[in-house]
């Protein structure tokens, strides 16, 4: 048995699919990207403050499932341009603590709206 996770605090769905999915033991997030849910825009800014939006998203979404990001046993990060690693990844350290969750992060060609970076998270309920 599996249940969708809703949250207004996290940009809605642009499609069919959902925010995250309650698989009972562990929670799967949809990829994140850096859209302010209350106006359903893209921030402005580069990779950091990107970076900071995807992981507030994320954060909102893992919340509203019961779980949170010190919960969280892997993250997949999808980036624009590589050579934004270093600034991505001083922002994401912040959101989480030791022992960090496995991750991958690979460059990808193009992203939803042009954003430059999407994460999404498997997670601990």
């Amino acid at each position: 048995m599996h249940k969708a996770i809703h949250t207004r605090k996290a940009p809605a769905a642009i499609g069919p699919y959902s925010q995250a999915i309650d698989a009972g033991t562990f929670i799967f997030t949809s990829g994140q990207i850096p859209i302010e849910p209350s106006t359903g825009q893209v921030i402005n800014g580069g990779i950091k403050e990107q970076t900071a939006r995807v992981l507030e998203n994320l954060k909102s979404v893992l919340e509203a499932a019961g779980s949170g990001m010190d919960k969280v046993v892997k993250t997949t990060v999808f980036m624009k341009d590589l050579r934004d690693f270093a600034a991505m990844n001083e922002v994401y350290q912040k959101y989480f603590s030791e022992p960090y969750p496995a991750r991958s992060c690979v460059e990808v060609n193009r992203l939803l709206r042009d954003v430059l970076i999407e994460i999404e998270a498997v997670a601990l309920k």
